[in-house]
């Protein structure tokens, strides 16, 4: 444990994960091959999340059923399920090959999971991506196979789903690193979702990164701790003792 620290869970894409609005785009492209009337901001907006609550969400509101993104895992619209898997599938054809050409870490992201791992701290992610995509992610970057993260959560291992901004993928990493108290861990993204995740769990930091592909304008406004412009600078937010 370093100054209190037992866990550092990351977000993938926009803060471990070149993303250039990939994940976006895709989810978009989806949408568009399905005549789905939603814009690029509105993706953005609610990234981070499970692609399929996404689109049911987004298919609700395009119905007039505004769910508010805090109840985001609460109320779900069941009778947009069908139409949201049709989408999801299409997405993922479009992700897989996204990865599959332009899977790059963020400058520096090597370097700070080293870092947790050589000071004590114990190293997972949580991810809006299911099995398929996490998958092809750390086959690319081979973080697991070389010890840098303890656990990579996804989306297929925790009860229905239920992602950000529900706190159950922190839970899951915590249970299975037996990490018994959420006030030892820090949770580290770049969207309204991973805000209100680490919020909901109560951890004892949420730290957002500005180099994501989510405006601090746009995740700023949910409660976090700290702010840093990339992962390669939390080893120094954490040795300033300003995390408490």
């Amino acid at each position: 444990m370093k100054n209190g620290i037992e866990l550092a869970i990351f977000d993938l894409a926009g803060t471990l994960v070149e993303d250039n609005n990939g994940v976006r785009d895709c989810l978009y492209q989806a949408a568009v091959d399905f005549g789905l009337e939603v814009t690029r901001d509105e993706i953005s907006t609610h990234m981070g999340t499970n692609k399929i609550h996404l689109y049911q969400y987004l298919i609700a509101r395009s119905k007039g059923n505004m769910i508010d993104f805090k109840n985001f895992e609460i109320e779900i619209d069941n009778e947009t399920l069908d139409e949201a898997i049709k989408l999801y599938d299409k997405y993922t054809e479009y992700m897989i090959a996204y990865y599959m050409e332009n899977c790059r870490e963020i400058e520096g992201a090597t370097e700070t999971l080293r870092w947790c791992k050589d000071n004590g701290i114990k190293v997972a992610t949580g991810t809006g991506f299911h099995r398929e995509i996490n998958g092809v992610i750390m086959d690319k970057l081979g973080w697991v196979r070389d010890g840098l993260i303890d656990y990579a959560v996804d989306l297929d291992m925790v009860p229905e789903g239920k992602g950000r901004p529900a706190p159950f993928m922190v839970f899951k990493a915590m249970e299975y690193l037996n990490v018994q108290n959420v006030k030892h861990v820090i949770k580290i993204g770049d969207t309204p979702a991973d805000m209100l995740e680490g919020y909901n769990a109560g951890c004892k930091a949420i730290i957002g990164v500005t180099q994501g592909s989510t405006p601090i304008e746009v995740w700023g406004k949910y409660y976090h701790t700290h702010v840093i412009h990339t992962v390669k600078e939390l080893p120094e937010l954490i040795m300033s003792g300003k995390i408490v």
